[in-house]
C-alpha cells in the first residue's frame, strides 16, 4: 500500500513558477514509477509528466514540455514537479500517482497504468 500526499499548490500569476511535491509513505516508493496528472473544472483528468523508478527516464505532455520538470528523490520518498512559465490554462487540481514496477526504466502516461493516487493540490494561475 502506498499513500501519497501532494503539496506546494497555490495561486500564482501568469509567467510565475511553482514546485509541487508528492511524498509517499511505505517502502515501495523507490520501486514505483511516478506520474503527475491534472484535472481542470469540467474536464477529464489528463497526463502531465512521468518518471521511471530510477529517475533516468522522463516523459511529458506536449502542453508542458519545456516548461515543467519532473524529478524524484528516492531517499526522501518524494517526487517533484517544477513548473515554470505558468499559464492560466495550467489551472487545475494536480495529482501524483504511483505504479509499483520491477522495471527500473519504464514510465507510464495513462491513468489506468497507476495503482495509487494522492488527494490532489490546487494550482491556480491568474492572468
Amino acid at each position: 500500500q502506498v499513500q501519497l500526499i501532494e503539496s506546494g499548490g497555490g495561486l500564482v500569476q501568469a509567467g510565475g513558477s511553482l514546485r509541487l511535491s508528492c511524498t509517499a509513505s511505505g517502502r515501495t516508493f523507490s520501486s514505483s514509477a511516478m506520474g503527475w496528472f491534472r484535472q481542470a473544472p469540467g474536464k477529464e483528468r489528463e497526463f502531465v509528466a512521468a518518471i521511471s523508478r530510477s529517475g533516468g527516464s522522463t516523459y511529458y505532455a506536449d502542453s508542458v514540455k519545456g516548461r515543467f520538470t519532473i524529478s524524484r528523490d528516492n531517499a526522501k520518498n518524494t517526487v517533484y514537479l517544477q513548473m515554470y512559465s505558468l499559464k492560466p490554462e495550467d489551472t487545475a487540481v494536480y495529482y501524483c500517482a504511483a505504479r509499483p514496477t520491477v522495471n527500473s526504466g519504464i514510465y507510464y502516461y495513462k491513468i489506468l497504468g497507476y495503482d495509487y493516487w494522492g488527494q490532489g493540490t490546487q494550482v491556480t494561475v491568474s492572468s
